[in-house]
């Protein structure tokens, strides 16, 4: 099974970071050494303090629901890492949030009801019960956070200091689209606020029942968890470094328009996507690689133009924003422009230049691919407008 990593941007107040099935993407992240060894353990620099706070207890007690052992249904649904993956689902699937659904969907389990319409995809995971608790035990067992974060800190700038603790909730049901994803969080009660940038609290979800479905074996879909979570916490953990950041911040208080959130994305999205390409396939492509990529280029230079207009109205923005990473693979223009950027930089221009863009901001990282294709007119190109845009400081 391949995946792939999607960057979804609800509203001006609600972000959210997500893994997707897709093709040719294996979840491996960034720098992540083959089989991830247990000899990339060990940090480098001493300022990157990225703290993952593991939380089992809605995995724990859904597995016991799953094995008909007694379970207060109401309190399973409130536990918040179920909170956080069911309202997500309700989302991707652009439902309207009903707090009470997943303990209807728990209620009916538990009494072994036919679910109508499973969209946490309960019952599938009741007939991985035995599957989910060994990975569940596997994660308990091993140095899982330290080997995540060891391998997070090797694509930040040597100067990075990030000092974050990131709650990471495990769960077992979800979209079924969805394996991971970041949101920043404010919790008022047991009530989740999803917010944007520089707001709330950076939290992981983390769904090992489709965890699961990583490989036949669970040391292969431990290992390959270990990828996909370090993929969620490079997001997080990107996340913090802006927001300490004076070139970061100084491009969310100047750059405010769709536009700018499109650049965002692209950037975010892409470079994830490059790196995890490059190391999952060790410079294999696509054999519709260079078709599609300009196809994507030509999506890109119309829905960027679009949100360039004067008088963009906000609900076509948000749309455009959307369907950036979450309409397919090929089809999310700016996480696929983004990936094609990071890897022509990338080869064109060396490792450092790309983490050079991860230091700045995404004018940066758009100016740099644009100066490569001036240089090659076999390069998709910019159009005009987004040339003179991504000009301006």
């Amino acid at each position: 099974m391949a995946w792939k990593k999607l960057l979804i941007q609800i509203d001006e107040n609600t972000a959210v970071k997500t893994i997707v099935t897709s093709h040719y993407i294996v979840p491996c992240l960034i720098v992540l050494l083959i089989a991830m060894s247990a000899s990339v353990c060990s940090q480098t620099n001493p300022n990157f303090n990225v703290n993952l706070l593991l939380d089992f207890s809605a995995v724990d007690q859904s597995i016991e629901l799953f094995e008909d052992q007694p379970m207060n249904t109401q309190m399973l649904a409130e536990l918040k890492g179920n909170r956080i993956a069911a309202s997500t689902a309700m989302y991707i699937a652009d439902r309207r949030p009903a707090s009470d659904r997943l303990q209807s969907d728990l209620d009916s389990l538990k009494y072994h009801e036919r679910i109508i319409d499973d969209m946490y995809h309960l019952e599938e995971a009741r007939k991985n019960a035995h599957a989910i608790r060994a990975l569940l035990d596997e994660m308990k067992k091993q140095n899982f956070n330290r080997r995540v974060v060891a391998t997070v800190e090797q694509i930040f700038p040597g100067e990075a200091n990030i000092t974050v603790t990131i709650p990471v909730y495990v769960v077992s049901l979800g979209h079924d689209n969805v394996d991971a994803f970041v949101r920043r969080i404010i919790w008022h009660g047991g009530e989740p606020q999803f917010v944007g940038e520089n707001q709330g609290e950076l939290t992981i979800v983390v769904n090992l029942a489709h965890a699961v479905g990583y490989g036949q074996d669970v040391q292969h879909r431990f290992v390959t968890l270990l990828g996909v979570v370090a993929h969620e916490v490079f997001h997080a953990a990107f996340g913090a470094y802006k927001e300490t950041s004076p070139s970061w911040k100084y491009f969310y208080q100047s750059h405010q328009r769709p536009f700018d959130a499109l650049l965002d994305i692209t950037q975010n999205e892409g470079i994830a996507y490059y790196l995890s390409l490059d190391q999952a396939g060790g410079g294999y492509l696509p054999r519709d690689w260079y078709p599609r990529t300009r196809e994507v280029f030509t999506a890109f230079n119309a829905n960027a133009s679009d949100l360039l207009a004067e008088h963009v109205d906000q609900r076509h923005a948000q749309e455009l924003l959307r369907k950036a990473n979450l309409s397919g693979y090929w089809e999310s223009y700016g996480a696929m422009a983004g990936m094609f950027m990071a890897r022509e930089i990338d080869l064109r221009l060396g490792r450092k230049a790309l983490i050079e863009s991860i230091a700045k901001d995404p004018l940066d990282f758009f100016q740099k691919y644009a100066t490569l294709s001036q240089e090659d007119s076999n390069l998709p190109k910019f159009a005009e407008s987004i040339i003179s845009a991504i000009s301006q400081k």
